[in-house]
């Protein structure tokens, strides 16, 4: 039995990978090489890897800092990623 978690899970990771830098690059690396599965796999094990990362040091650094700093943390992170985004967008315009 496929749990809600793990649902919404897959869906939160598969649309915020449509279109991420990731698959474009996978679709240019496809593009230019002639064995496409091998593409597939090492795109496909990279993901899988960076997820486990991801889990593992999520639940190791949750244990020591609280879960809204790191929340707080991301988000100025990302933040300053979008801004970084656009005032080199306009500066390129």
């Amino acid at each position: 039995m496929i749990s809600a978690i793990f649902i919404s899970t897959f869906l939160t990771i598969f649309l915020a990978e449509l279109g991420d830098k990731t698959q474009i690059a996978t679709l240019a690396i496809s593009g230019t090489s002639k064995r496409p599965l091998a593409v597939f796999i090492g795109s496909s094990s990279a993901l899988v890897l960076a997820s486990f990362l991801g889990v593992a040091l999520g639940g190791s650094i949750s244990n020591v800092i609280p879960t809204y700093i790191l929340q707080i943390t991301a988000s100025i992170g990302f933040f300053i990623i979008g801004l970084s985004l656009l005032i080199s967008t306009k500066e390129t315009t």
